[in-house]
Parts: structure tokens; C-alpha cells; sequence
């Protein structure tokens, strides 16, 4: 038997003790005397502990409760002091205490039986929603390494070939080892997603972070023909995990790049909206994201790009809101999107 069980147990039996010295003049009438009004107020009383018990353990703890305060009144009921008219009310009004034992127990197992068929409904969702998640990952990698796989299966052949020049193996060598990258790089985004690594939080400067991370980045921009630019106030501190966030920055922008044409402008910027909240946004003036694809552009493994495996804003959503953060596809005027991230300011900014 559980603590709680045995708790409503003791509470139940209170109650009954109470209803009953009050039936007998144990309780109230050494302090107000003899009075009708005492025994009305028992008649009404009497019904709180078997809708309790009813609650608590359903119809068969009702039916408990009304059987035990029946068998401690009868001793009165039948000690021969009332008329007929009396001892008929008092078998009348014992007779409705198992009718309110039936019918509060009754209405309580039902409520307890439709829940436990929600929450059976409710995990056999959650299990469904599982195992096709693990279909649409398992799909994901699957795709984006057999790609890879078949063109370090032509390269090997080629660069194996008798008849194969030495700058063409070189060509090859290369094209075997970048895919071999893109492997790698499917297999670590995976694992970042499925088993991310536990988070060791600090106290950052996000403008810093957001600098070193376009620092990072310039040299991949510049080869796309895309500019970052880097906008923020300085002394935005936050308590977070400073490679985490690191990484969401990265793969904002390196989807950004993605979507940028040659010649475009990514605009970074970092600012404190309120006493609370930091906010982090990424804005490109790309092709955008149209609203078929913004309903379901954080969900694993979903791209509309031909390259990409599909995690990178699914991890950048596990990450912010394992930060107790929001990321959200802003609105923009004019063409490109806006990634607006939003994490808990640290005390320190208080």
C-alpha cells in the first residue's frame, strides 16, 4: 500500500469518527446541549466521507464508507428510543448513503476509466509518433549516405583503373575524400540530434559569440559571393552552453549562405528586447521560405534544398529550448527570411 493510499485511508476513517461522535453526542452536545439541529447537522455530514471515500477509491470505497457508518449508528437505530416514523427515516436516510456511495463511485470510475483510455490513447501516439520518427531518420541518413557512397564506389573504380591518368586519380582522390567529409558530417549531425551532449552553461557574452562565429564563417561566405554583416550591442550575457550556441549560429548561417545568391547580404544582429530576454537574428535576402515549407521547417529530416540532410534547424531548435529559448521563421518585408532566436538574459543583465 502507497503513503498516499494510506493517507486517505486515515482521512476517510477521521471523518467517519467525526460524523459519528457527532451522531451520538460525543462531540457536540457537551458544548451546545440537546438540540435537533445536531442531528441534522449529522444527517448532512454523514455524506461527506462516503463522497470522499467514493473519490478517493471509487464506488467500492463509497460502499465501505456507507457500510461502516451503517454498522456504528445501527446500535441507536435499533436501541428501541425511536417511533415508528423515526426508525423509518433513520433505515431511509442508511439507505441513502449506499445510493450516494453508488453514485458518486460510479461517476468516479467512469471519470477514472475514460482518463486512463486518454492517456493509453495518448502513449500509443506518442509511441506511433516515435517509431515513424525513426522511420523518417533512419530514411534521412540512409539517403544522404548512399549518395555519397556511390560516388566513392565510381571513384574507387576509376582511380583503380589501369587505364586511368594520374591527374585524373588525383581528381578523384579528392572527390573520394569530400564525400567521405559529407559522411562524416551526416553521421555527426545525427548524433548531435538523437544524442546531444549534456549542456555545461556559463556565463557568455552573446555579442562575442556571434562575432567569433562570423568570424568563422567570412572565408565559406566570401566564396559564395555572400557579405555577413555584424550588428549588436555589446554586454548582451546570457547563461548558456557557449558551444552550443556556437553551433546555432553556425548553422543559421550556413543556411542563409545556402540560400543566398551571389552578391547577397546576411545581417546579423544581437540585442536585449526587455529586462528578461536576449534575441538573436539572422536575416538573408535569399529566395526565402514559402508557407508550405514554414509549417514544418524545423521538423527532422524536412528540407526542400537538394543537399542537406535536414537536421540543422532541428538541432537549433532542440538546442534553444533546451535553454529554455524560442526560435521562431520571422516575417520579413521583401524577399529573404529572418531566423529570430530568443534566450533568457542572465542575472547579470538585471
Amino acid at each position: 500500500m502507497t503513503t498516499d493510499n494510506k493517507v486517505k485511508i486515515v482521512s476517510v476513517a477521521g471523518l467517519i469518527g467525526l460524523t459519528v461522535g457527532i451522531h451520538y453526542g460525543w462531540l457536540l452536545e457537551p458544548l451546545f446541549g440537546e438540540s435537533h439541529w445536531i442531528h441534522a447537522i449529522h444527517g448532512r455530514f454523514c455524506y461527506i466521507p462516503i463522497v470522499v471515500a467514493a473519490t478517493f477509491f471509487g464506488m467500492r470505497g463509497g460502499l465501505w464508507a456507507a457500510a461502516a457508518i451503517s454498522a456504528l449508528v445501527m446500535p441507536f437505530v435499533l436501541s428501541g428510543e425511536h417511533t415508528d416514523h423515526n426508525l423509518a427515516g433513520e433505515i431511509v436516510e442508511i439507505l441513502f448513503y449506499f445510493a450516494i456511495a453508488i453514485l458518486t463511485g460510479a461517476l468516479t470510475d467512469r471519470e477514472r476509466i475514460s482518463r486512463r483510455r486518454h492517456e493509453q490513447a495518448q502513449l500509443q501516439l506518442e509511441r506511433s509518433h516515435k517509431l515513424s520518427m525513426v522511420g523518417r531518420m533512419a530514411a534521412g541518413v540512409a539517403h544522404e549516405i548512399k549518395n555519397p557512397l556511390a560516388s566513392i564506389k565510381g571513384g574507387v573504380e576509376i582511380i583503380c583503373s589501369d587505364s586511368t591518368g594520374n591527374d585524373e586519380r588525383q581528381e578523384f582522390r579528392d572527390i573520394v575524400g569530400s564525400e567521405i567529409k559529407r559522411i562524416d558530417g551526416t553521421v555527426q549531425e545525427f548524433l548531435d540530434f538523437a544524442r546531444p551532449r549534456e549542456s555545461q552553461p556559463e556565463e557568455i557574452d552573446l555579442s562575442e559569440v556571434v562575432a567569433a562565429g562570423v568570424r568563422q564563417i567570412e572565408s565559406q561566405a566570401s566564396s559564395a559571393g555572400v557579405t555577413v554583416a555584424h550588428i549588436s550591442g555589446s554586454g548582451v550575457v546570457v547563461s548558456a552552453d557557449r558551444e552550443k550556441i556556437h553551433q546555432v549560429l553556425l548553422n543559421l548561417l550556413l543556411n542563409a549562405i545556402d540560400a543566398s545568391v551571389k552578391g547577397g547580404k546576411i545581417n546579423v544582429n544581437v540585442s536585449a528586447v526587455n529586462d528578461s530576454a536576449a534575441t538573436m537574428t539572422v536575416r538573408d535576402f535569399g529566395q526565402g521560405v514559402n508557407s508550405a515549407d514554414s509549417e514544418r521547417i524545423f521538423e527532422p529530416f524536412y528540407t526542400s534544398k537538394t543537399k542537406g540532410s535536414g537536421l540543422g534547424l532541428a538541432i537549433v531548435k532542440s538546442i534553444v529550448e533546451s535553454h529554455q529559448g524560442t526560435v521562431e521563421l520571422g516575417t520579413v518585408s521583401g524577399p529573404g527570411a529572418l531566423f529570430r532566436v530568443t534566450l533568457p538574459l542572465s542575472k547579470v543583465n538585471r
